[in-house]
């Protein structure tokens, strides 16, 4: 795996690489005011951690950005074809400030045979505003474009986020107009509510990853909550576990079983 540090598209290192092998970010700061959230927290806080979301000082404006950013993606182009291309770790992807940009960018790596896997707070007006944009809805290959969100069950500390509900009708929305869908349970504040999305929902989802970080509360029993994931009936969800989750559990990735995946699990790989 390359090292690749630009000032768009990177490498994440550390906990932020389990989520994807390749990252872009445009923008820091964010809205959503979330209570745990880690870009408030330690030394960069004060550049990462702001409220409203701001182009990153090394872009002269959104077009220069997108000029860098389609200058990085060639350069790392079989890679990132074979891993895809995560939006973002350091704000929400889909806030009015940061939407259309990653609309512009998104359409430009799947027309380059790039997949791009989009994480967000946001609810259907933000997903509405994606699939109105003809000119990046008409000819698009929906198989290419994953929208994921992130669920914790807890709307009281994501201030300013859509509520956990309408994040879900995002996601039912995404599957049913055929994009690739993903959950994000991270902080995991409840182990019940983790299990009783993955029950309902399970078939409007294609992967979820699980962890616990970002300042939530342990699992007391993390060994048995992880049996009842992988032994949930007909469940067609592939599950990342965090390193965080199998290490509370005393466990090997050697001996996960059912639908457990490895972090270079291809989300858009077609089934056999």
């Amino acid at each position: 795996m390359n090292d690749f540090k630009g000032k768009a598209i990177y490498n994440p290192s550390g906990k932020a690489g389990e989520y994807s092998y390749w990252a872009c970010n445009f923008y820091v700061g964010c809205s959503n005011e979330c209570a745990y959230c880690y870009l408030k927290k330690g030394r960069g806080a004060k550049v990462l951690g702001g409220n409203v979301p701001t182009l990153k000082k090394c872009f002269k404006n959104e077009a220069h950005a997108l000029d860098v950013f389609t200058a990085e993606l060639h350069k790392n182009i079989e890679d990132l074809k074979k891993h895809g291309l995560f939006f973002s770790f350091s704000t929400d992807p889909m806030l009015s400030e940061t939407i259309r940009l990653t609309l512009e960018a998104t359409k430009y790596a799947v027309n380059f045979g790039v997949p791009v896997k989009i994480l967000t707070k946001t609810g259907l007006l933000a997903f509405k505003m994606f699939n109105d944009d003809v000119t990046f809805y008409t000819g698009l290959d929906k198989s290419m474009v994953a929208f994921g969100v992130t669920l914790t069950g807890d709307d009281e500390s994501e201030l300013n986020a859509k509520s956990n509900a309408e994040r879900i009708e995002t996601l039912l929305m995404a599957k049913k107009f055929g994009y690739k869908t993903f959950v994000s349970f991270e902080p995991m504040f409840s182990d019940w509510y983790v299990l009783d999305i993955l029950r309902k929902y399970h078939s409007s989802i294609d992967m979820a990853k699980i962890g616990l970080e970002s300042g939530s509360g342990k699992i007391k029993y993390m060994h048995e909550f992880i049996e009842d994931v992988l032994q949930i009936e007909c469940m067609r969800t592939k599950i990342y576990l965090k390193d965080s989750l199998i290490k509370m559990a005393n466990l090997k990735r050697e001996q996960l079983w059912g639908n457990a995946v490895e972090r270079d699990y291809n989300l858009f790989s077609k089934p056999v």
